[in-house]
Formats: structure tokens, C-alpha cells, sequence
């Protein structure tokens, strides 16, 4: 297996006056045209028949596609239906924080991200919100459902991965807590902790999931203009990717393109009160996935 998979990407030309969205290949940094069966599809129709596709580019040979010179990568998936995030999904994160100790055998904490509003590409500026947000960083493991389902088994739950891509899985901390709650159950406020427009870095590409011998054995990290926040690993997960799809697919019918965030390592700013500012640029990395650089700037 190669040491620098390919991905499927989506990306742009500069000035081209149709503002059209290309599917295209990012083999070692550069993009490369889709085949010929693929390139008038976006990924998220390509998605839609991905058991149909994943033969062909299983035999694909990506050294013979062409060059697109000035390519811009843009966000991979336009839009998925679904952005479904597990929480304290990582022994070290929840050690951090300060919560107990994760359950491995217990039922994972879902909440949901707006697609259409949060995903933003892997070049992407991400506006920060007025005021007290304390916005804080979160790298994370994206998967890609290829092929959909409802109650799938956690024995054939990777049999519906379409592929793998890198994800910052942004938080509002200071928004997070709410003063003037009606009702208990109603003191934490996940939209405005989770929702704001761009909260959803992704890309840079889908790698394929039969280029990831194991997804529960990739490097993570991010950093902070520079300034290594979190080093960690997928192997420290909670619970395994083929639980969380089992379990998030008993909750809703999994669609193809829907992604699964799959929790977050150590490093996170808030138990150190550090938070994000404009001019910040984040760079979040998973081995042999990809690469996002991502700039805050001011509302």
C-alpha cells in the first residue's frame, strides 16, 4: 500500500467564468481530473452509487490522470444530508475535561452539525463569532458512509465506508453554558456551541477506505499558528468506528455521503483557557489522510 494515498477531492479554477465544482484526484499534494466516467459528477453523486463506482477505482491508476494546473481544493462533500459528531469518544479527552471515565461497552453521545453551513474546505477562512465565544479546536477522524442503512450491524458496519478525510470539529465554548435556561435540561446550548457557519473544516480529499489498512491506528494532530496542541492516535478511541456506526444507524437511516466525526484526542484549548483569535491559522493533520490550514478571521 502506498505511503501517500490518493483522495477523491472537489476543487475549482480560478476565473473559470461557469464557477463550476470538478471531481478530481489529490495524488501527493497535486490534483489530478477524475476519469472520464467520473468528472461531470460531484462527490456526493458519486456517493450515491458508490458500490457501482468502487470497483473502477479500486483498478484506477491515478499516475495516468491529468494534471489540472491551478486546481483549488474546496470542501469534498457538497453537502452531505447528515454531520452526526460523537462526544467524549476519547479516554484522553475526557480526562482532560474532567468527566468520568468513558464507558466502552455503554452507548455513544450524538449530536449533529448543519451541513450545508458548517462544512467549509481545507483552505477555508472561518469567521469567527461576536463576543465571549471562546472558540476552541477539536481534530477528528471523518467517515464517509458509501453505502446507506438503518440498524446495520456492527460486524458489517465498515462494509458501508466510503472512505476517511480530516475534520475540525470547531466549538463555541463560551456560548456552550446557558444563564437564562427555562428548564434544566435546557442549560447546555449545543447549536450555538456547535452551529456557526464554518464550525465544520473538512477535507482535504475522501482517501478510500481500502487505502486505510486500519482506521483505529492513524496519527492525529493540530496545531495552533505552529504551536502543537494535540498529538494523538485513533487507537485511543472509546468506541470503535464500527459501533459508532452500528449505534448511530439504530438512531437514523445512514445515507451515502453523511459523515460520521468520530471524537477528539487531548489538546483541546478549554481545560487551559486558550481559545481561538482572528489571525489564528490551525492546521489539523491525520496520518495518511490529509491535511487541512484553516485561518480564523473576525466576523
Amino acid at each position: 500500500m502506498s505511503d501517500h494515498p490518493w483522495a477523491l477531492v472537489q476543487y475549482a479554477i480560478p476565473d473559470d467564468p461557469g464557477g463550476s465544482t470538478y471531481l478530481g484526484v489529490l495524488v501527493d499534494g497535486a490534483v489530478r481530473a477524475a476519469p472520464d466516467d467520473f468528472r461531470s459528477a460531484g462527490l456526493m453523486d458519486a456517493l450515491s452509487r458508490w458500490d457501482d463506482h468502487a470497483p473502477a477505482l479500486r483498478r484506477l491508476d491515478v499516475s495516468s490522470l491529468v494534471p489540472v494546473p491551478g486546481g483549488v481544493l474546496i470542501a469534498p462533500l457538497t453537502y452531505p444530508r447528515k454531520v452526526i459528531c460523537a462526544g467524549a469518544n476519547y479516554y484522553s479527552h475526557a480526562q482532560e475535561m474532567g468527566t468520568q471515565p468513558p464507558d466502552p461497552d455503554g452507548e455513544p453521545f450524538f449530536f449533529l452539525k448543519p451541513p450545508t453551513t458548517t462544512i467549509v474546505g481545507p483552505w477555508d477562512e472561518v469567521s469567527l463569532p461576536d463576543g465571549e465565544s471562546n472558540v476552541d479546536w477539536e481534530a477528528e477522524l471523518a467517515v464517509v458512509i458509501g453505502r446507506g442503512g438503518r440498524d446495520i450491524s456492527a460486524a458489517e458496519a465498515l462494509d458501508h465506508v466510503a472512505g476517511y478525510a480530516v475534520a475540525n470539529d470547531l466549538s463555541a465554548r463560551g456560548l456552550f453554558p446557558r444563564t437564562d435556561a427555562v428548564f434544566p435540561p435546557f442549560d447546555w446550548d449545543w447549536l450555538r456551541h456547535k452551529g456557526f457557519d464554518g464550525f465544520c473544516p473538512l477535507g482535504p480529499g475522501v482517501v478510500p477506505s481500502w487505502l486505510i489498512e486500519d482506521p483505529h491506528d492513524l496519527g492525529l494532530r493540530l496545531s495552533v499558528n505552529g504551536q502543537l496542541k494535540q498529538d494523538g492516535t485513533t487507537a485511543d478511541m472509546v468506541v470503535p468506528i464500527p459501533r459508532l456506526i452500528a449505534a448511530a444507524s439504530r438512531i437514523l437511516t445512514l445515507e451515502p455521503g453523511d459523515v460520521i466525526l468520530t471524537g477528539t484526542p487531548a489538546g483541546v484549548g478549554m481545560p487551559r483557557h486558550t481559545f481561538l483569535c482572528p489571525g489564528d491559522v490551525v492546521v489539523t493533520e491525520i496520518e495518511r489522510i490529509g491535511r487541512l490550514e484553516n485561518r480564523m478571521v473576525k466576523p
